[in-house]
């Protein structure tokens, strides 16, 4: 999807302290709080949850990025959510991949590009010889996410049982590296 009026171009960066007032913003919604495991009621968490992510790139376990509009120079760019690379085991050559997106910026392709744009940046950084699959799990009802992993190629593979801290089913959906038997 290319940049329009309503779905800009798109800023994947790491995640900095000075993100701390949008995540706090971003996080009184309610149907983000519904979907992701980490809470952020504060700036305290909000600190807390910005030193996981910092944790997650030193021990190259859980690679997040911000997802901002890209102002091209016309002020400072908005949040519009995160996209996660985790459980990176390069001995396997599989990752999962995880986002959210802030609920002011729905319906606008930001969850689909900014995933596209993950999972080409983690196949380059990765592969060929660390990655060649990454899945996407999400819970049997969150359909918003079954969509974005259908428009990014990631195809529905199998559903996964309950496990804490998920109270549902899953569906387990996967993509391979291209050239990958089952492309």
């Amino acid at each position: 999807m290319e940049p329009t009026p309503s779905a800009p171009a798109l800023l994947l960066r790491p995640w900095q302290d000075e993100d701390v007032e949008s995540l706090v913003e971003a996080y009184r919604d309610p149907a983000l709080k519904r979907w992701t495991r980490v809470p952020v009621e504060d700036v305290d968490d909000a600190y807390r949850w910005l030193a996981l992510q910092r944790a997650g790139w030193e021990n190259r376990q859980r690679i997040s990025f911000a997802v901002l509009a890209d102002d091209r120079g016309n002020g400072p760019a908005r949040l519009l959510g995160n996209v996660v690379l985790k459980s990176l085991d390069p001995a396997v050559g599989s990752a999962e991949v995880g986002y959210w997106t802030a609920a002011y910026a729905r319906g606008r392709g930001v969850a689909p590009r900014a995933l596209e744009a993950l999972t080409g940046w983690a196949f380059d950084a990765f592969g060929p010889e660390g990655l060649d699959r990454i899945a996407l799990l999400h819970q049997v009802d969150n359909l918003a996410s079954c969509r974005v992993a259908e428009k990014t190629g990631y195809r529905f593979d199998r559903i996964m049982p309950a496990r804490p801290p998920f109270p549902r089913d899953g569906h387990l959906h996967l993509r391979r590296r291209a050239g990958r038997p089952g492309v």
